[in-house]
């Protein structure tokens, strides 16, 4: 009978686009039907079908709250909204084809049944969305400003962030493990949505445990179903969390595992607890590597990001510790010139920026000189000559351009020797001939022209 139950409310994302299906189709023929009154009786038997399919869909969605562990505070509007909808489409039905049944509502004008149907399918479709995609679905994609207008506040990860000097002052549960269990598990197991009965936003919800009971057994990690699930393979249907969510990495699993068999202790610092460093360098500041500058820099506005993005431009983080921005037109070969101003926003956070196989000319240095916090420029297989590259000169943070493949002058070579910082330009199949200049500023900036030849190995003889 379980087994019914459970396979009866997975119908539900099914049949619950029937009535939504009906009432539409009802109410468009309605609005068409407004004046003439000829189709009354086909509107009508489309709302009886769209009741009857309503009613199935609460039915079977009833089912679903009951099998997949849902708490009855997340569901209740959406059920309740789910049965108003069920009766006005019955009472629309009365009104068209047994007005006197329903005597109360025979006066009502049609368009006020209309009016209220839409409202209830639409508010009924919105709730049910928020259930499955979470309660920021619909608005996720607004800028940040517009949500801050309308009052939205969106689903928050929380930083784990440690530094040398007091890492061991750090909370243990409150600075480390809640972090992790909000970044990767509270968003199906938290107060409005507790898949299983559980919650992991809190202490409370921790200790309590879910359904099936409790999800920790105190300095056990190995009989504690909250870490058993977190080392399954993934693609085994008990693995959390989902296989489409984000996982935790080792280093969190670990620290969720020692966190456990301490006793999951919600209260205590990492030093208080004994704890070693090496459990936590992946969350100490990473040190920058070749690709960006060694300074702090404000974020850019996301907003901008994500008009910068829609225009077919690839923006991202550089890493997790850094404010600067890889920036790459691969996906936008139209590239040109005139279109620098889409990086004006970004500008002081571009520390990589990728330009390969778009139009840009000799006339877009002057307007790459802006970028002050520039390492890598990609320049490859573009229409370029070097003429006037001297204007970059002034980018003290330049390290490497690549020039593969564009029609690169011998010529503009010497002006690299202007390049404070700079240390390697690439002109493979430039045209430009590899016993030129090898390298300028004493070897500090290498010249590669490619075309490496390897020395043969006994292995290049062997057939597979």
């Amino acid at each position: 009978m379980d087994v019914l139950k459970q396979l009866l409310g997975r119908l539900h994302p099914l049949l619950v686009h029937l009535p939504i299906g009906f009432i539409i189709l009802g109410l468009l023929l309605q609005w068409h039907d407004r004046k003439k009154r000829e189709y009354r009786f086909v509107i009508g038997f489309i709302f009886m079908w769209g009741a009857i399919a309503a009613v199935l869909a609460c039915i079977t969605g009833y089912l679903q709250y009951l099998g997949e562990g849902y708490g009855f505070d997340t569901i209740k509007f959406h059920l309740w909204s789910g049965i108003a909808t069920a009766v006005f489409c019955l009472l629309m039905y009365l009104r068209l084809r047994e007005p006197r049944k329903i005597t109360i509502f025979k006066s009502m004008p049609l368009v006020y049944f209309s009016i209220v149907l839409l409202a209830m399918i639409s508010l009924t479709g919105h709730l049910g969305g928020n259930i499955t995609h979470g309660e920021g679905y619909l608005t996720e994609p607004l800028p940040n400003s517009i949500k801050s207008t309308l009052g939205i506040t969106a689903f928050q990860e929380k930083e784990i962030a440690l530094n040398e000097e007091n890492w061991q002052e750090a909370q243990f549960y409150t600075d480390i493990i809640d972090p992790i269990l909000n970044n990767k598990c509270a968003s199906c197991h938290n107060r409005k949505k507790a898949k299983g009965e559980l919650e992991l936003h809190s202490k409370e919800g921790i200790l309590e445990g879910g359904e099936n009971g409790p999800v920790i057994e105190t300095n056990n990690s190995g009989d504690s179903p909250l870490y058993a699930r977190l080392i399954l393979p993934k693609d085994d249907e008990d693995h959390m969390p989902p296989k489409e969510k984000t996982q935790p990495t080792k280093e969190e699993i670990t620290l969720v595992k020692t966190w456990i068999d301490l006793g999951n202790p919600f209260e205590g610092s990492i030093g208080e607890l004994g704890l070693e460093k090496n459990l936590f360098l992946s969350f100490f500041p990473q040190k920058h590597d070749y690709d960006y500058p060694d300074i702090e820099i404000v974020a850019a506005a996301q907003d901008s990001v994500n008009v910068i993005k829609s225009e077919g431009i690839h923006v991202q983080n550089i890493s997790k510790v850094s404010n600067f921005l890889q920036v790459t037109c691969i996906n936008k070969p139209s590239f040109g010139d005139t279109d620098f101003h889409l990086l004006k926003p970004i500008s002081q956070q571009i520390a990589i920026l990728d330009l390969g196989g778009t139009q840009v000319t000799d006339a877009i240095f002057k307007k790459l000189a802006t970028l002050k916090n520039l390492t890598i420029l990609k320049l490859d297989n573009t229409a370029i000559t070097g003429a006037n590259i001297e204007q970059l000169a002034q980018l003290e943070n330049l390290k490497s351009i690549n020039l593969a493949a564009t029609k690169f002058e011998e010529t503009q070579l010497e002006k690299f020797a202007q390049f404070k910082k700079l240390q390697a330009v690439y002109l493979f199949n430039s045209g430009l001939q590899k016993s030129g200049i090898q390298s300028l500023n004493n070897g500090k900036i290498n010249i590669d022209y490619g075309n490496y030849e390897l020395p043969p190995i006994p292995s290049d003889s062997i057939i597979y």
